[in-house]
């Protein structure tokens, strides 16, 4: 298989793993506004906090491969953009498992009890350790001497293709937290939360809605400005535009971040040093480090 299908075939696979998380995401967000949550109990609502956390660091695993690519290799195919690929989404599954144990433990202590509760997460968790790492790691080959060699420049429908493809790895998540952040106004739960985190739920859900925008555009750009032709200008701007994007979606997840602990400990204290830490390291992550790793390397 050619590298650029390669990588191609890694974000595609990326992007599959994102569809399944954002559900997982889209719950740990949008739980804490339903009316039962003030059930749960206080311990159940500090694991809740845990998986919340865990589902942001598989997410926001999940989407760096594209902004690496964009940032750090600058949308060429290369060896390194796919071991980079690989390495993420490996590590993404293992807070992505437990986040789904963490999810179904909430949900059946709930109806059935601790122990019940104890009994599903463990399980959801063994299983899909299971199936995402142990059949992967059991099935592995060598695969080194099938790498093929690198051309010395991606073609340009390639570049495009890739990019295209990267919007549309990131782009999931925007969409669960939007459909959450739209719905949660509409709760009894949301008129109850103090003014400053109404603000900032409304910013939050500002933010998101512009980065789908921004994912969304070269798609429309691609087809009404270039009218589907590759063209070196047109990967330019949709290049900048998936990069672009990232930043008001860490802002938006990060405020909602902050909304969430609020409603599970009821201190702003915490709840805004919890938004302020997912914001520096979404971005300290997608952004700050991509561009030094580019930098140092450049020189």
């Amino acid at each position: 298989m050619e590298i650029e299908s390669r990588l191609k075939t890694a974000l595609d696979e990326s992007r599959l793993l994102i569809l399944g998380a954002q559900v997982l995401f889209g719950f740990q967000f949008e739980a804490v506004f339903q009316e039962r949550f003030s059930d749960i109990s206080e311990g159940g609502r500090m694991i809740h906090n845990a998986g919340l956390v865990l589902m942001l660091i598989s997410i926001s695993l999940l989407i760096a491969p594209s902004l690496f690519h964009q940032i750090i290799f600058g949308g060429e195919s290369l060896p390194g953009a796919i071991a980079t690929a690989t390495m993420l989404a490996g590590a993404s599954l293992l807070p992505l498992t437990v986040g789904l144990g963490i999810s179904a433990f909430v949900t059946f202590e709930l109806l059935f009890g601790r122990t019940f509760g104890i009994v599903a997460g463990t399980s959801f968790t063994a299983i899909g350790l299971a199936f995402l790492y142990g059949l992967g790691f059991a099935l592995k080959r060598n695969r080194t001497k099938q790498m093929p060699e690198m051309s010395n420049e991606t073609s340009l429908k390639s570049k495009i293709e890739q990019m295209l493809t990267e919007a549309r790895v990131i782009i999931p998540g925007g969409q669960a937290l939007l459909g959450f952040q739209l719905i949660a106004t509409l709760t009894k739960a949301f008129n109850e939360l103090p003014d400053l985190f109404k603000y900032l739920h409304c910013a939050a859900l500002c933010a998101v809605a512009l980065a789908v925008i921004l994912l969304m555009t070269p798609a429309a750009v691609h087809r009404l400005g270039f009218q589907g032709e590759d063209d070196p200008e047109f990967f330019n701007i949709g290049s900048r535009l998936v990069i672009a994007a990232s930043i008001p979606l860490a802002i938006g997840i990060s405020g909602d971040v902050a909304v969430v602990f609020f409603k599970t400990t009821g201190s702003t204290a915490i709840a805004l040093s919890a938004g302020a830490i997912a914001l520096f390291a979404l971005l300290a992550f997608w952004l700050a480090y991509p561009l030094w790793h580019r930098t140092r390397y450049a020189a």
